[in-house]
């Protein structure tokens, strides 16, 4: 396996370029030219946030073995994608869990981003991937120093508000799984324009048509790895280091100094702080930032 990564060190740039590891639209020309197929097995049963996909519908079927094939084959990207999850989903699931939000939802947050802040074409940013506006319209603070799309706490925090209130809208998560690509009002008006009500029997983008199947290929895959090739020992997934947390109320007017002062260096403190987006932070307001400084796994050997 790990030979396999090594190979797909250049193939995974170019994925990481657009953000979207597993969903961009260049995956289908890598799924299966001169790739010998490891998937042989395909579950019978699956379901999203406990709301069953119906395989027994042909095209159902053929869609989620589509997506599964691709992702089990796209080695370096979804194995790094699996060691990420080590240290993003003890971040995101008591989250989820506190907001009643269905655990699947950890997976919606793999195929947006592929657990790291990325950057879209459009604008969207962060591991759950929002617009500007959309994330100041949720409660996110999004300015030239302060981006909390870029806050896995906060912004998890604000995709549960949001996937709330479309589940609110079409009565089921599935739907509104669908609609966090797709848009609220995108999805109800082709439901209401080919007059069904169900995510699998509408006909939609391609992108928003894929959506969910993406993310039930990339559960199954994850939940179990070793049948899909994926020989992942835990100690190989990366893990969430231990912080303390300053408080802080006044601006700072040059965080490479800030980050001396703390016993760390200005790359550090970005990698554990990426909601501060410029090297000052201008706090004329006073508002209460929490800032993350770790207190292991940068020593030095001697």
């Amino acid at each position: 396996m790990i030979n396999k990564v090594k190979q797909g060190i250049a193939a995974l740039g170019l994925i990481m370029v657009s953000g979207l590891l597993i969903n961009a639209a260049s995956a289908d020309s890598q799924e299966v030219k001169n790739v010998e197929p490891k998937v042989r097995y395909y579950p019978e049963k699956v379901d999203f946030a406990g709301e069953r996909a119906p395989l027994e519908i042909d095209d159902v079927r053929e869609r989620f073995e589509r997506e599964l094939l691709v992702n089990a084959n796209l080695d370096a990207s979804t194995l790094i994608i699996i060691k990420r999850a080590g240290r993003a989903f003890p971040v995101i699931e008591p989250i989820l869990a506190k907001y009643g939000v269905p655990d699947d939802f950890k997976y919606l947050a793999v195929i947006e981003s592929a657990l790291v802040n990325a950057v879209s074409s459009a604008g969207a940013r962060g591991v759950w991937q929002f617009m500007p506006a959309t994330a100041k319209e949720i409660g996110l603070e999004v300015n030239d120093f302060v981006d909390e799309r870029y806050h896995l706490v906060k912004s998890t925090e604000a995709a549960c508000r949001y996937l709330l209130k479309s589940k609110e809208k079409f009565g089921n998560w599935t739907s509104a799984a669908a609609a966090y690509n797709g848009g609220n009002f995108g999805v109800t008006r082709q439901l209401e324009n080919q007059k069904v009500n169900d995510y699998y029997d509408v006909l939609l983008t391609e992108e928003t048509a894929r959506y969910v199947f993406r993310i039930l290929a990339l559960k199954e895959i994850m939940e179990h790895p070793h049948k899909y090739g994926f020989d992942v020992n835990i100690s190989e997934l990366y893990t969430n280091l231990p912080v303390r947390k300053v408080q802080v109320d006044s601006s700072i007017t040059d965080l490479a100094d800030f980050a001396n002062a703390q016993g760390i260096n200005y790359k550090i403190l970005k990698i554990h702080n990426p909601w501060l987006r410029d090297r000052q932070l201008m706090n004329p307001s006073k508002k209460n930032y929490t800032i993350e400084i770790p207190t292991k796994g940068y020593e030095r050997k001697k």
